[in-house]
């Protein structure tokens, strides 16, 4: 059954074929006006000092947008991939076969697509992994690191949603094993966090700034690094931001029904993005999936953007260790 509005019903219930009658209608009417007067407004009883703190309890502090990048590059271009899997599904209960299965593809496939396409053209890049999919995949950091080129960063224990978690303590628990378990993998303690579905609660800058990161890479308040405030106070870390017009997720979904699943589609928005981040002079930050971005055709799809902005003049291609260290020294 297609959604209808309120105003449409009537034409709903012809172009359906269904006999509703007034009563319905009314019930319909009724519940929609209820919904509406429940929806929560907590803001309207804050005085602005208390707005404020809710405000900029974590907010963009000074811009750290350099006049120019390393050997007179133009523009810094961040290539990013969370490494999901189906660790997301494991934390939410969700043990269908069709996501488990989709979630494994990143491992078993997704990964080492990319590697390839990665090893083509010498580009490096960041992965964001969860502990819990290198621990049920653990092939998948040694074939990351074994170029050379390229990060791993925290992308937390099981891609928990930290605002659901909503417990200091065990967020803070989560956080320590997480690093501890990619610290084993790869040999040395990994400079960059990314949260899990970009979501913080509460306590997670602190902990993060507490933990010692250079970077985060969970936040949208520029196109351009910045260093991150905490209740108004710098902390020290360099936010290199994301934004979900230039993620993965949002066109293609987990499956082939994303809101934009035509990959030639999907390199036109990231395209023009790049384009005008190099315009500008200044840094663009794309974020994939293995699983969702690792098959055939949307492969393709990111190789045709690749060698669009190489064959522009001054790109530098840099994990986000490099970016952040860069604009931090500046």
């Amino acid at each position: 059954m297609k959604n209808c509005g309120i105003a449409e019903l009537q034409d709903c219930r012809r172009g359906l074929g269904l006999q509703i009658g007034a009563a319905a209608v009314a019930a319909v009417l009724a519940s929609a006006v209820l919904v509406a007067q429940a929806r929560p407004q907590p803001g309207v009883k804050l005085t602005l000092d208390q707005l404020k703190a809710q405000m900029f309890h974590v907010s963009a502090g000074k811009r750290l947008k350099p006049k120019s990048w390393p050997n007179g590059a133009r523009v810094a271009v961040g290539l990013s991939f969370d490494v999901d899997n189906a660790s997301a599904n494991l934390a939410t209960g969700d043990l269908l076969s069709e996501s488990i299965s989709r979630g494994e593809y990143g491992a078993v496939d997704g990964v080492p697509r990319i590697l390839r396409l990665l090893d083509k053209y010498q580009l490096p890049a960041s992965f964001f992994i969860p502990a819990v999919s290198h621990l049920l995949h653990p092939q998948m950091i040694p074939s990351i690191m074994a170029s050379g080129r390229h990060e791993i960063g925290v992308h937390g224990w099981i891609h928990e949603h930290l605002p659901s978690v909503n417990d200091a303590a065990a967020e803070q628990d989560m956080l320590n094993r997480a690093i501890d378990t990619l610290t084993k993998a790869i040999g040395k303690k990994p400079v960059g966090y990314r949260a899990p579905s970009w979501q913080f609660s509460q306590y997670t800058m602190a902990q993060v700034k507490n933990a010692g990161f250079l970077y985060d890479s969970s936040l949208m308040a520029s196109d351009d690094a910045y260093e991150i405030l905490l209740d108004g106070m710098p902390t020290g870390v360099v936010e290199l931001p994301i934004e979900r017009i230039v993620d993965d997720f949002p066109y293609y979904g987990g499956a082939t029904n994303g809101g934009l699943p035509n990959q030639d589609l999907v390199e036109q928005v990231f395209r023009s993005e790049f384009d005008m981040a190099y315009d500008e002079g200044g840094l663009f930050i794309l974020t994939m999936h293995p699983h969702i971005t690792g098959h055939r055709s949307r492969i393709a799809g990111l190789e045709k953007l690749i060698l669009h902005m190489k064959a522009k003049p001054g790109v530098w291609f840099a994990t986000h260790e490099q970016i952040a260290r860069y604009v931090k020294s500046l």
